[in-house]
């Protein structure tokens, strides 16, 4: 089997750590973990069961596919999109619908119900019943695990996260669920009155840092690329298309083979780097489907078939490229081979 040009070097003492760290800001909640998007694309699969190694017991993915995947792992999922009518036939055991609307309710109740979970909207207006839907009795009878709501704006400091909680609060004791559940990433580092009974990050555990709270959280994810080419270039030519660098003398320069079809966006052209051993390794030129240009002259010994890596530190990474932490890791595509260490 032959291997790919292209890897995502995946530290699970960092991933384990981080949750660990999250697990102890979570107070007396749980701490549960998002793995939607393939585990925000380092491989939910990996994810779930270092993170279940380390103590984890509640996963959240989006769609039933997505639980399928974990479902010969032992571990309890939630799945946050709720439940079609194309999903009652096919669900595995150890999965929770999180309902989140009256027609879902219905359908689930005339399924014959079991363990589910229910999403309240508390403001973000997007998934989830209202609080009068709730008072109306919706909900009355359900078997219900934990009650969700999600938080709009918890990376910022706004009002709208004090009422957001103070709606969800009111909510304790008016269903029969025996958990409440707010706080993402960025809502577990607002404090306990956030917290409830389980905290459920996401971004956080792969790296991603929002707030002050977030200061211990370890990069988890480094992409490595493999050198396609070596070439030398002559001053005043130009690299990649539409000629948006010119070479201000004689330069050296890697090919690799990494590109946007992989999630290494066009916005890293002339601004992303690499890295071998300590040497900086500019991006030059734009970045096409397949490949992208390095400025090798600082690393003379590098040359065809070697392995350059990525500056990917999530933070400084979104404010190099304006993507959103989350967008550089879901962006990482298939062409890599995860590789845990």
């Amino acid at each position: 089997m032959n291997c790919s040009p292209l890897r995502l070097r995946l530290d699970a003492a960092a991933l384990a750590a981080n949750w660990t760290l999250l697990a102890g800001l979570s107070g007396r909640a749980a701490c549960g973990a998002a793995v939607k998007a393939n585990g925000y694309g380092l491989g939910a699969r990996g994810v779930a069961a270092r993170l279940a190694a380390a103590g984890c017991r509640d996963f959240f993915v989006a769609t039933w596919a997505e639980a399928r995947e974990l479902a010969d792992l032992g571990v309890a999922v939630s799945v946050l999109h709720g439940v079609r009518a194309e999903d009652m036939a096919d669900r595995p055991p150890n999965a929770r619908p999180v309902l989140a609307s009256a027609e879902q309710v219905r359908r689930w109740r005339e399924a014959g119900g079991g363990g589910c979970d229910v999403m309240v909207d508390t403001g973000m207006n997007r998934l989830g019943v209202a609080p009068e839907q709730v008072s109306a009795g919706l909900l009355d009878g359900l078997e219900i695990d934990t009650l969700l709501s999600h938080l709009v704006s918890a990376d910022e400091e706004v009002p709208l996260n004090a009422r957001q909680r103070d709606r969800f609060a009111a909510m304790a004791g008016r269903t029969s669920a025996r958990r409440m559940s707010l706080a993402n990433s960025a809502g577990i580092a607002l404090g306990p009155d956030y917290h409830f009974d389980l905290t459920r990050p996401g971004i956080a555990l792969y790296g991603g840092r929002y707030r002050s709270g977030h200061a211990g959280i370890r990069q988890v994810v480094t992409p490595e690329a493999q050198i396609l080419q070596r070439r030398r270039v002559a001053a005043g030519e130009t690299i990649g298309y539409n000629a948006t660098y010119t070479a201000p003398r004689e330069m050296e320069v890697a090919i690799l083979n990494l590109g946007y079809a992989d999630g290494y966006l066009r916005c890293f052209s002339n601004r992303g780097c690499g890295r071998a051993g300590e040497a900086a390794l500019p991006v030059v030129g734009r970045v096409s489907m397949d490949l992208t240009a390095l400025c090798v002259d600082a690393a003379p010994s590098l040359g065809e078939g070697d392995w350059v890596a990525i500056d990917y530190d999530l933070p400084e990474t979104a404010a190099l490229s304006g993507l959103s932490q989350y967008e550089l890791l879901t962006g990482l595509g298939a062409r890599f081979d995860r590789i845990w260490e």
